[in-house]
C-alpha cells in the first residue's frame, strides 16, 4: 500500500470518526427522554431533577458535553454511564464477548459457505446457479429479525432443542455456548451467504469466459485447479468488496438479532442506552463500531494492493 494512499486513508478515517461521533451525539440528544428524569423518576421534584442534571453535566450546552467527552477519550477515559454510574469500560467489557463472537462466527460461516456455493454455482450454471440467484433474492429480501423469530419458534419453542434466549460464556463450555449461539449465527449467516454466493458465482463465471482460461485448458490444467486457483483469484476483487461490506453490515445487523434472542451484547444494549440518553455508553459503542469500519476498509485496501501486485508480477 503506497504511503500517499495510506496517508489519505488515515486522514479520511479521522474525519469519519469525528463526523460520526458528533452526529451520534446530536441525534441521541434529539431522541425523546432524559437520563436525569430516568434516574430520579417521574415523581421527583423539579429541584431534584435539576440537581441531577447538573451533576451529570446535562445542563451544559451540547458542544461542551461533546468537548468533555472528547477530552476524556484522548486521556483514555470513556466516562461513566449516566444511568448506572458504572464505568463505560466495565459495561462494554461485560458485553464484548457475545457481540464479538456473533460477528466473527457469522463472518467466517457466511464467507466460507458463500464462496463455496458461488464457485460451485459458476462451475455448474444450471440448477445450482439458478438456486443461488433465488436464494440471494430471498436472503436479501427477508429481514434478519424475521428469520430469527421463525428459527426461534421452530427450534427453540416447538422442538425445544436449543434455548430460546440468553447467553452462556465460552469459558463455561463449548456445548452450552454453542446451544445459545447457533440460532443467532444461522440467522445472520443466511442473508450474507446468499448475497456472497451470487456475487461470487457471477464473478467466477465471468473469469471462466476469459481467454486465459481457454489457454489453461489447452495446456491440460485440471478443471479443479482452473476453478479454485485461477478463476477464483481473478474474481477476488469483487469478492473482497462484498466481504468488506458484510463485515461492516454485521455491526448493525447484530443489534436486532441480539434483541430477538436476548443476547447481552453491547449492540443490543445500545438501543436501551439511546432511549435513556446514556450518551457515554452510546458514544463508546459508536467508537468501537467506527473503529471496526475503519479497520475493515484498511484490510480491504491492503488486499486490493496485494492483488494488484500479483496481477502485475
Amino acid at each position: 500500500m503506497p504511503l500517499r494512499r495510506f496517508v489519505n486513508w488515515l486522514v479520511m478515517s479521522v474525519i469519519l470518526f469525528f463526523v460520526i461521533s458528533a452526529l451520534i451525539f446530536v441525534l441521541v440528544s434529539l431522541t425523546p427522554g432524559d437520563a436525569a428524569r430516568a434516574i430520579v423518576g417521574p415523581t421527583a421534584s423539579q429541584e431534584r431533577y435539576e440537581q441531577v442534571r447538573g451533576e451529570l453535566g446535562l445542563d451544559l450546552p451540547l458542544w461542551q458535553q461533546y468537548a468533555r467527552w472528547l477530552g476524556g477519550l484522548f486521556q483514555g477515559d470513556l466516562g461513566d454511564s449516566v444511568v448506572s454510574g458504572v464505568p463505560v469500560m466495565q459495561v462494554l467489557a461485560d458485553r464484548l464477548e457475545p457481540t464479538l463472537a456473533l460477528i466473527v462466527c457469522t463472518f467466517v460461516c457466511a464467507s466460507i459457505l458463500g464462496i463455496v456455493l458461488g464457485v460451485v454455482g459458476a462451475a455448474r450454471p444450471g440448477v445450482v446457479g439458478k438456486a443461488a440467484d433465488v436464494g440471494s433474492v430471498i436472503g436479501s429480501a427477508v429481514p434478519s429479525f424475521w428469520i430469527g423469530l421463525v428459527l426461534a419458534s421452530v427450534f427453540a419453542v416447538q422442538l425445544g432443542v436449543v434455548p430460546t434466549s440468553g447467553y452462556t460464556p465460552l469459558i463455561d463450555g463449548l456445548g452450552p455456548w454453542l446451544s445459545h449461539m447457533i440460532l443467532p449465527i444461522v440467522t445472520l449467516t443466511i442473508g450474507g451467504t446468499a448475497l456472497l454466493a451470487k456475487q461470487t458465482r457471477d464473478a467466477v463465471a465471468e473469469q471462466l469466459s476469459q481467454p486465459y482460461i481457454v489457454l489453461l485448458r489447452a495446456h491440460g490444467v485440471s478443471e479443479r485447479r482452473i476453478l479454485w486457483r485461477h478463476a477464483l483469484r481473478g474474481a477476488a476483487v469483487p469478492i473482497v468488496t462484498i466481504l468488506g461490506m458484510k463485515m461492516i453490515g454485521l455491526t448493525s445487523g447484530t443489534v436486532l438479532v441480539e434483541s430477538v434472542f436476548v443476547i447481552p451484547g453491547f449492540a443490543g444494549y445500545s438501543v436501551n442506552a439511546t432511549l435513556l440518553h446514556d450518551i457515554p455508553v452510546v458514544q463508546a459503542i459508536t467508537l468501537i463500531f467506527t473503529i471496526v469500519i475503519i479497520l475493515t476498509n484498511l484490510v480491504v485496501e491492503l488486499v486490493y494492493a496485494r492483488l494488484n501486485v500479483k496481477e502485475t508480477a
